[in-house]
């Protein structure tokens, strides 16, 4: 079922369709990663879904009509820079929070307990917030996005500035979250979506490009290749594997030869055919089908 349905979406800054009316919907109880290269309109996107921004176009829209029309109260929102009072406690600086979201001082601390333990910070609770690291420091703006407990939770970048411990942390606790909440993030990082989301949302230059489900999508772009590697490379090997029927695209990458294939028997039998033929020193041959990079760069192409 459907949490939120966008309609032709749009945001204008300088007679430029900086989000230019794109259409998705965000299904209850599942997490969503919104892609896309930097600039391609994510963070505005997502500013406008929170409500800090308004819409040059087009509308939101929540599926249950008791909402309010201000989301504010019902998204949690993360964004990609978070400010904290850095001489706050985290305990602190999350009861704070919980005031300003209009909790009393007893639930706001019951809330805050509750918060500190799932983001697994309850034994920093009393550690100023300038000797938190930054993967620490992200789970706690986590754990404020959450103190009102809104129906859909919304994380700009939430593990680009990591390294790789605090980008782990993150992505764990995001894990955790799905299992009871609805999850849209941003990321331009595609093995973070890969590994956590099961929907995705494609932006380039402000136009969804793609969206469903992840499997979907990757169905939907599908290719085969075969990755080759020879001890000596033989000469004109290009040419002879372009020869081939089965084949239509080879591509030089890191120490291999990518064949993309229109059926992948035919090319195997042939490769191997002429592999045995012309006695080629072959290291490698690997079949392999598109990972979310592929589907991607696939996608902006068209």
């Amino acid at each position: 079922m459907a949490l939120l349905a966008a309609e032709k979406l749009t945001k204008t800054y300088n007679h430029t369709n900086v989000v230019d009316e794109i259409n998705f919907t965000l299904n209850q109880g599942k997490c969503v990663a919104l892609l896309g290269p930097n600039g391609a309109g994510k963070t505005t996107t997502l500013r406008m879904l929170a409500g800090f921004i308004k819409p040059s176009g087009g509308s939101i829209d929540f599926s249950e009509k008791e909402l309010s029309k201000d989301v504010r109260a019902h998204v949690g929102y993360l964004p990609q820079f978070p400010v904290f009072h850095n001489w706050m406690s985290g305990e602190e600086f999350l009861i704070y929070v919980g005031r300003i979201s209009h909790l009393s001082k007893e639930d706001a601390k019951k809330r805050a307990d509750e918060l500190l333990q799932l983001v697994n910070l309850y034994d920093q609770k009393k550690l100023r917030i300038s000797k938190y690291s930054g993967g620490m420091k992200q789970r706690l703006g986590i754990a404020q996005a959450l103190i009102h407990r809104p129906k859909l939770i919304i994380l700009d970048e939430p593990v680009s500035a990591l390294d790789p411990i605090g980008r782990r942390e993150v992505l764990n606790l995001i894990r955790e979250l799905k299992k009871d909440a609805t999850i849209l993030f941003s990321t331009h990082i595609l093995n973070d979506a890969e590994e956590v989301s099961e929907e995705i949302l494609l932006l380039h230059h402000g136009k969804m490009i793609k969206q469903g489900s992840l499997e979907d999508v990757r169905d939907a772009q599908e290719t085969v290749s075969i990755h080759l590697a020879f001890t000596q490379e033989p000469k004109y090997i290009e040419e002879k594997l372009r020869e081939m029927e089965s084949i239509f695209q080879v591509e030089r990458l890191e120490g291999i030869i990518k064949v993309s294939v229109h059926d992948l028997p035919q090319a195997r039998k042939q490769i191997l055919s002429i592999v045995q033929e012309e006695e080629w020193e072959l290291s490698k041959f690997e079949v392999a089908t598109s990972s979310l990079e592929d589907v991607f760069m696939k996608a902006v192409q068209e």
